[in-house]
């Protein structure tokens, strides 16, 4: 009977928001409001039934139909999004010589910024003083989670690293447009690239044919284009929903016993976004405006931890409110979206390095240790997945490459979402950022749309 009241509630206020998005309120009000109202009511649930009781749990579930479903309906546009816009951008491109230079642009970003993140992250630790057994003993592992990180394991058992990255590469795609492997998403982007560089050749061989691909392409972005409006249009209601659940089920408890780590990542997080500030006013952007164009995106990321979910809004943010060209925009945030993220492939995968490493008899304090860090980070960064939980994979390839146990993970998950939370943020941001930062570099943004 509680959680059918604290349903009915949760339905009342997400009525509340439809009828104020048919008074015409703006879309970022809507969003903030939605954000506030769920960590209100998600800290409501778990103070007055706690984060596991029947109630809470029951109430929970019904609610997030909204959100899941709200995540759901953007990971279905996830692989035709990254298909359409790469192909897309390719047969917009004016010169084949831009082609080099917006990859250039893009990847330079998204994997400088994940070796400054990988040393963030090792900075941090030591700050903190969180390396060593010290920092792990008394602390109780989930064995739910070691299950599910033996799961992991088992899939890179054997495994080298180059052979771990020879494995992103597609072998069905059709298989992988059906999402079937964790890398899937890569392998799509490979293809399409594959895809695009042919067109480019057709274009100068065979234009006829190259008009006629050309056109069924922009037909098919054009289709897609109106599912994402649709689809975002549901943004506040989901950003409600699952900021209840984040709220409600993250225990207090969990939260204060690994206090000091959660605050040492959001510290090593927040140094990372001065940095994407700093090469905003490097590039002659201005911030301020920059970040109230994106913050729409980063919210959401923030409380979906997705950031193959992120992706449509992520596009059409560059796109729309950025006045990033279409091409640098789908580019960026399709690359963005596997390879380089800062707070997954960066941050997270040194932290936990750094911490084990000393248990192991490893010198953190060592050059040689940081620097091998950095370079095996920004390697595991191609292909990582962009879906909540996507940093254990990643950690793990980290871990398996320098021989170090694992034992912590299974600490460290049960204030993962939290923490998951602002990486996902960071993530986003950083690829947002690679696409500003090209379409400068390369002349193609409009600083009217931007307002800077």
């Amino acid at each position: 009977m509680q959680a059918l009241l604290i349903i009915i509630i949760a339905a009342a206020i997400m009525a509340g928001m439809i009828y104020l998005h048919r008074r015409h309120w703006g879309f970022n009000k809507l969003v903030f409001l939605a954000l506030v109202l769920g960590i209100i009511g998600g800290a409501a649930i778990q103070l007055i039934y706690g984060p596991t009781s029947k109630t809470a749990t029951t109430a929970i579930d019904w609610i997030n139909i909204v959100g899941n479903g709200y995540i759901a309906l953007l990971q279905m546009l996830v692989i035709p999004l990254v298909f359409v816009s790469l192909v897309g951008a390719f047969t917009k491109l004016k010169k084949q010589t831009n082609l080099k230079k917006m990859t250039t642009n893009v990847l330079g970003i998204l994997l400088s910024t994940t070796a400054v993140a990988s040393f963030i992250g090792i900075m941090s630790v030591l700050a903190f003083n969180l390396q060593g057994a010290s920092f792990i003993k008394g602390m109780a592992a989930n064995s739910t989670a070691i299950d599910a990180i033996k799961t992991h394991q088992a899939t890179l058992k054997g495994l080298t690293l180059p052979q771990q990255i020879t494995n992103l590469l597609p072998t069905n795609i059709f298989a992988d447009f059906a999402g079937t492997r964790s890398s899937s998403t890569i392998a799509v982007v490979i293809f399409s690239l594959m895809v695009g560089v042919a067109f480019l050749w057709l274009r100068d061989n065979q234009p006829d044919e190259a008009r006629i691909f050309a056109k069924g392409i922009a037909a098919l972005q054009a289709i897609v284009s109106r599912l994402v409006k649709m689809v975002l249009e549901l943004t506040p209601y989901g950003i409600f929903a699952l900021m209840v659940k984040a709220t409600a089920t993250s225990s207090f408890a969990s939260i204060a016993k690994l206090g000091t780590f959660i605050v040492a990542a959001y510290v090593a997080i927040a140094v990372m976004f001065i940095v994407h500030t700093i090469i905003l006013l490097v590039n002659r952007i201005n911030p301020v405006a920059y970040y109230k164009k994106a913050w729409p995106a980063l919210i959401f990321a923030f409380t979906s931890r997705t950031s193959a979910g992120t992706l449509p809004l992520n596009v059409k943010i560059q796109r729309d409110s950025l006045g990033v060209s279409s091409s640098v925009a789908n580019f960026a945030a399709s690359f963005g979206l596997t390879i380089g993220q800062n707070g997954c492939a960066g941050i997270y995968p040194s932290m936990v390095a750094a911490i084990i490493a000393p248990t192991a008899g490893i010198n953190v304090f060592s050059w040689q240790f940081i620097l091998t860090l950095i370079a095996i980070d920004v390697i595991a960064s191609f292909g990582v997945a962009g879906v909540g939980g996507g940093a254990t994979f990643t950690t793990l390839m980290v871990l398996g490459t320098l021989n170090l146990p694992v034992a912590i993970m299974g600490v460290l998950i049960a204030i993962d979402p939290i923490i998951d939370m602002a990486r996902t943020a960071l993530n986003v941001n950083d690829s947002i950022l690679a696409g500003v930062a090209t379409a400068k570099n390369m002349g193609e943004l409009d600083h009217d749309k931007l307002g800077d």
